[in-house]
C-alpha cells in the first residue's frame, strides 16, 4: 500500500494508477543539498521502471544519469538506493571514486558548473511477482497455498484460460501441476504466457514423451528449453507439501538471484 504523500494531488493519482497497473516504479526524495543546488531538500520525483522521470522534478540534466542508474538497481534488487552527488574536487578530498559505495551510499559525480552537492533517497516500489499455477492437483494446492505466504501473486488459471498481459517491468512464473488432466492443453498455454520461468511437474520421461507433441504442434527448440522438468529444486521430495516446497525453493531462488550476487560481492 502506497502511504507516501505528494503536495500535488497528481502525484497521487499517478503513483496509484501505476500501482494499479501492476507496474514498477520508485520515488526520489532529496534529503540534503550541499551549496549551489537546483532542487531543494524535499523536492519529489516519480520514476518508471526504465528510471525516467515521469512526474516531479528533481533537478537538472547533471543528476539525471546517477538517479536513472540509481533506480534501475533499486528496482532489480528491491531495495531503496542513497545516492550522493558531489563535484570531482569534492569527491578526490574524500578519497571516493565516482560509482564506489562506501557505508551504504552510493556516491556519482556531479558536473554542474554550480558544483554544488545533494543526496537523493530512492525508493523502489515493486508489485510482487505474479506465480501461474495450472492445474488442480494436490501439489498445485500445496504450492498456491504455501507461495501466497511467501509474497507471491498466486493465479490459478484453466489450461483455455486467456492469461492478461504482464504489466510492464512486471515478474511472472509459471508451474504446470496437472499430473495428467489437460497437461498438453496447460503446456500450450505456459509456453505462449509471458514469463521467466516455466517449471513442470513430471518426470523426465513424461516430459520428453509431451515435448514431442508440442513439436509437433509447432513449437520450436527454444521455446521447449524454456520448460524445466521434474519443477523444483531436487531434494528428494514426496509428499505433494514436499514437492511444493521444493518448488517454491527453485522460484524463491530465481526471485531472489540478482539480490544474492550483489550480497557476495559487497
Amino acid at each position: 500500500m502506497i502511504t507516501t504523500k505528494f503536495p500535488d494531488t497528481g502525484f497521487d493519482d499517478l503513483v496509484r494508477s501505476l500501482s494499479d497497473r501492476g507496474e514498477p516504479y520508485a520515488i526520489a526524495t532529496v534529503i540534503r543539498t550541499m551549496g549551489l543546488t537546483a532542487a531543494k531538500p524535499g523536492a519529489k520525483a516519480v520514476l518508471n521502471h526504465e528510471g525516467m522521470i515521469i512526474e516531479g522534478w528533481i533537478g537538472g540534466g547533471c543528476v539525471r544519469s546517477a538517479m536513472t542508474k540509481a533506480t534501475l538497481r533499486a528496482i532489480e534488487e528491491g531495495a531503496p538506493q542513497l545516492i550522493s552527488l558531489a563535484p570531482a574536487e569534492v569527491l578526490a578530498d574524500l578519497e571516493i571514486e565516482a560509482g564506489a559505495e562506501v557505508n551504504g551510499i552510493r556516491y556519482a559525480k556531479n558536473g554542474c558548473p554550480s558544483k554544488g552537492s545533494l543526496d537523493i533517497f530512492i525508493e523502489p516500489v515493486v508489485p510482487m511477482p505474479e506465480l501461474l499455477v495450472f492445474g488442480t492437483s494436490p501439489v498445485a494446492r500445496a504450492l498456491a497455498a504455501l507461495a501466497e505466504r511467501f509474497n507471491w501473486s498466486v493465479q490459478t488459471p484453466n489450461a483455455d484460460d486467456t492469461i492478461h498481459p504482464l504489466a510492464t517491468g512486471a515478474r511472472r512464473m509459471v508451474v504446470v501441476a496437472t499430473q495428467g488432466k489437460d497437461d498438453l492443453a496447460a503446456l500450450k498455454s505456459a509456453l505462449v504466457t509471458q514469463s521467466e520461468h516455466i517449471g513442470f511437474v513430471a518426470s523426465r520421461k513424461k516430459w520428453a514423451a509431451l515435448s514431442s507433441k508440442l513439436a509437433e504442434a509447432g513449437f520450436d527448440e527454444t521455446a521447449l528449453s524454456r520448460v524445466q522438468a521434474p519443477a523444483g529444486l531436487a531434494i528428494d521430495a514426496v509428499t505433494p507439501d514436499e514437492i511444493a516446497l521444493s518448488i517454491l525453493a527453485q522460484l524463491t531462488q530465481i526471485r531472489r538471484r540478482k539480490q544474492r550476487k550483489d550480497s557476495a560481492n559487497a
